[in-house]
């Protein structure tokens, strides 16, 4: 079920992609992501009102290399034209644009971006249709099921995406009222990919390798976008490759979870500098950590430290004692 896999004219080496992350998939993390296998990555979403205002720090969102390409660049907003020109601005720095119909939190919410489109099927339409004719890029949708579970209508939705020019569509199917809560009903990824004939690509839920294979089975559709199972744990996208290829996965030592950490501190560092990576890394960390004897004492010790030497000194300490 690891296939090669098309979104429009872009040809991807397989079917697992990394997902756009608010404040998680800068560069630093979409490098690590790759090298464990993720075929597609994806910026953080990145605010189009800001783009067409040259708002340094949102193009800031859109920092790559060579070695960081295909890359997915996420677009949020409300206004049809805004996010053509969005598009337009973007084009130059990526090979694929997703317009994010799916953000369930409140401040994306309440500026009519996000899930909030869910409930504006003809704004729906105008943004698909702006953005396709401003972009030459592959143009994909990511939703939710619906505002909530009285108002399901992703597959209203993504008619309108398929029959504006939309090249694929990505499910995560709560309901904007879920917010992370409950499960992801993966039964309808299934009722979605039975109705349109454009490529679909499944998320929620994806926390194990063992989760991707039982999405891909279930579901028949064409890719998985994993997103909080990739946190302190890019490793699974290589698990997967290893499951499906009938090899018991490769779960990451101890040292290999103290290597990619440091890595990681490293690459934010040149890209933000010390006092951000840092700040940043805590979180990270702390998730590479998880599922580690004395995790939680180690993870209250980093949240307070605020050099990058003080980091590195705790980081080495744990992950050494800890593989001893």
């Amino acid at each position: 079920m690891i296939t090669s896999f098309s979104i429009g004219s872009l040809s991807l080496a397989n079917n697992l992609l990394l997902a756009p992350m608010a404040g998680i998939t800068n560069l630093p993390f979409r490098l690590l992501s790759r090298e464990q296998g993720a075929a597609l990555c994806f910026t953080e979403m990145v605010s189009v009102n800001g783009l067409v205002r040259e708002g340094k720090k949102s193009f800031e969102l859109l920092q790559s290399t060579a070695a960081d390409r295909p890359l997915g660049i996420q677009l949020f907003g409300d206004d049809p034209e805004l996010l053509a020109e969005g598009a337009r601005l973007v084009e130059p720095y990526g090979d694929l644009i997703d317009i994010n119909m799916g953000c369930p939190v409140r401040k994306v919410v309440g500026s009519g971006a996000g899930s909030a489109l869910l409930r504006e099927p003809a704004k729906v339409r105008a943004i698909v249709r702006a953005t396709r004719r401003a972009t030459r890029l592959p143009l994909t949708i990511k939703i939710r099921s619906g505002w909530s579970g009285d108002e399901s209508n992703f597959l209203e939705i993504a008619r309108i995406a398929a029959d504006e020019g939309c090249d694929a569509i990505t499910l995560h199917p709560r309901s904007r009222a879920q917010m992370f809560d409950g499960h992801a009903d993966w039964a309808k990824i299934a009722e979605l990919k039975r109705a349109v004939a454009i490529p679909v690509i499944g998320s929620g839920d994806l926390f194990t390798p063992d989760d991707v294979v039982a999405m891909l089975a279930e579901t028949g559709c064409d890719a998985v976008m994993v997103a909080r199972g990739a946190l302190g744990n890019p490793w699974i996208f290589r698990e997967v490759r290893q499951l499906l290829a009938g090899e018991p996965p490769l779960l990451p030592t101890v040292e290999e979870r103290r290597q990619l950490a440091l890595r990681h501190l490293e690459l934010f560092t040149d890209l933000a500098g010390e006092r951000v990576a840092v700040r940043e890394m805590r979180k990270h960390v702390s998730w590479y950590s998880r599922g580690i004897a004395s995790a939680a004492q180690f993870r209250k010790q980093i949240n307070s430290i605020e050099g990058k030497e003080a980091l590195l000194e705790a980081l080495n300490r744990f992950f050494t004692a800890e593989a001893a």
